[in-house]
């Protein structure tokens, strides 16, 4: 049961997505997010991720605005003297691409991209540790016009905040991903203990890693180390998830529900960003008889991709140790993703359709696929027909990156409901 709306009913937070590269951007833009952020081949927090090469990101930014979606290009590195040489070259390529902001931590990039770029806004990253209302309003006196929350803060925290700053400043907070075990993001393990930065965008994760104690005069004798019953992922956090509390999110005045992932897929986008758009409509709207009744749908839907056991963070005050360490660095997988449909068009009759794809798993015929769809809901297809790029009929696809041509039976009417960019996959129900 959620939260009742507080004072803050009637408004509509953006619903802001990741993207690590292009195609993800599309599907995030396709499943309804108002604005996306991304980021560039430098000055990221994500250097790990695919990112976007200068003509992708010029491309993207255009398709975007084309469709009526944001573009925020993330610069949140903390930036050594090297890292500034070039920054003044990107902040301009950057003035040419005209993406909706930037999003930085850094007080040097900051002034860098003031005097560089000030007609494009700067957004103010949650690794510049946002925790209290006159850190807000000194950003706000430096011409910033939205702050991300460090997301040490509690539901409270961030309701005080929006009554302490002006109306015209915008509050953003992540809503669903994973969590950082640092205090807002800013971690040294990995700097220590395998020499890549998390602050300049390198992070290799140490916190996921399996940690045991030896002794010095004793090597190859390990002591696990133990928290309770629950192994030894000490410090391995689970997944942000607030899909059951909207109503109190838009109540505390959050302008901005954000979502983490940029190193994720586009089923996990597809899945994320159509579960919260939905949730964001109706309590938007005010129609939270609809939303509670549907809350369990849109939490399977969120447990369609990767995820590690769901918890709502410091929303509520400081959470137990069993609801933020998780006892396994891996995922768990709700569904097996199949690709993203393209060219589709009915088939011979009002039960078939036809498509390209470009498959990510073996699939064979016969097998009944699930799409989620851009508008909603979902639509089974029983795949009667698979053409590799040979052109030869065949009965599986077992080689991922291949462009096949497949044909799918589906419940009678349906056929037209299936959309360019809509995500395939196997759920296994």
């Amino acid at each position: 049961m959620s939260e009742a709306l507080t004072p803050g009913a009637g408004r509509r937070p953006e619903l802001l997505a990741p993207a690590k590269d292009p195609e993800v951007l599309r599907t995030a833009v396709r499943y309804g997010a108002d604005a996306v952020y991304i980021g560039g081949e430098a000055y990221s927090l994500r250097a790990k991720a695919r990112n976007f090469s200068q003509k992708e990101m010029a491309e993207s930014i255009q398709w975007a605005h084309e469709r009526g979606a944001r573009v925020y290009v993330t610069a949140n590195i903390y930036a050594h003297e090297s890292d500034l040489d070039g920054a003044e070259d990107y902040f301009a390529q950057l003035r040419e691409m005209r993406p909706d902001a930037l999003l930085i931590a850094d007080p040097g990039m900051f002034t860098l991209a003031r005097a560089i770029c000030p007609e494009i806004p700067v957004h103010i990253s949650t690794q510049a540790n946002n925790t209290n209302h006159l850190t807000f309003r000194f950003w706000y006196g430096q011409g910033v016009r939205r702050i991300v929350c460090a997301r040490e803060l509690s539901l409270q925290e961030i309701a005080r905040i929006r009554r302490e700053v002006p109306e015209d400043c915008e509050i953003e907070a992540f809503v669903h991903g994973s969590m950082c075990i640092s205090y807002s993001g800013r971690c040294l393990l990995s700097s220590y203990l395998a020499g890549r930065d998390a602050n300049r965008g390198a992070c290799t994760h140490p916190c996921r890693w399996q940690y045991a104690l030896v002794e010095e005069k004793r090597p190859g004798l390990y002591l696990p180390v133990e928290e309770n019953d629950r192994g030894t992922y000490i410090m391995n956090g689970g997944d942000l998830c607030m899909i059951g509390h909207v109503p109190a999110l838009i109540g505390a005045g959050i302008d901005c529900f954000k979502i983490e992932g940029r190193m994720k897929n586009a089923l996990y986008t597809a899945a994320a960003v159509s579960a919260y758009r939905r949730a964001i409509d109706l309590c938007a709207a005010g129609d939270i008889e609809t939303y509670e009744r549907e809350l369990p749908a849109l939490e399977q839907r969120l447990r369609s991709c990767t995820w590690r056991r769901f918890t709502t963070g410091f929303y509520f005050g400081r959470p137990d140790e069993e609801a933020m360490v998780y006892d396994s660095n891996t995922y768990t997988e709700g569904a097996v993703w199949m690709g993203i449909a393209d060219s589709v068009r009915p088939g011979a009759d009002e039960r078939q359709v036809l498509f390209t794809l470009k498959q990510r798993n073996k699939f064979t015929v016969g097998e009944t696929l699930t799409a989620f769809l851009q508008g909603g809901g979902e639509l089974s297809l029983r795949i009667t027909g698979i053409t590799d790029p040979e052109g030869q009929a065949v009965e599986s696809a077992p080689h991922p990156g291949q462009i096949l041509e497949v044909q799918a039976e589906v419940p009678a009417g349906a056929a037209r409901k299936l959309r360019e960019g809509d995500i395939l996959l196997r759920t296994g129900r």
